[in-house]
């Protein structure tokens, strides 16, 4: 059987998108592995093994493009409110929370909030199948 381990994005900061992450949802790095030509970065927190990793690609200026295959990470939290608030005092202006609703029984709450790259998090409340 397989396990998920990791997923990968391209960033052109390293310093702001470690900041970012660690501020936003607790993920520390994990590992930095150095290149000539790209640096390697993995964040993870104590909730899971689970890893996000931080391409940097040495001597890029410009943001990627993230096309429209890029979806989104999502995350979820005990307590949706506050850390929608926590994310809006820190500066990270995200999107008002959702309710999304099927057939009478509630299936989800979240927000998503963009980080230094553009690149969408949703951050859900643990509820139902996101735990």
């Amino acid at each position: 059987m397989a396990k998920a381990i990791h997923s990968m994005i391209r960033v052109v900061n390293e310093n702001l998108s470690v900041s970012f992450y660690r501020s936003a949802f607790g993920l520390d790095v994990a590992d930095r592995l150095d290149f000539d030509t790209f640096t390697l970065v993995y964040l993870r927190n104590a909730e899971a093994d689970f890893e996000l990793e931080l391409t940097i690609n040495k001597g890029r200026a410009g943001p990627y493009a993230l096309g429209d295959g890029y979806g989104h990470l999502a995350l979820c939290v005990d307590d949706l409110e506050a850390e929608h608030e926590r994310l809006v005092a820190a500066g990270f202006n995200p999107r008002k929370i959702v309710e999304f609703n099927r057939e009478g029984a509630l299936l989800a709450r979240f927000f998503f909030v963009a980080d230094p790259d553009g690149y969408q998090i949703e951050v859900l409340q643990r509820h139902g199948r996101y735990k």
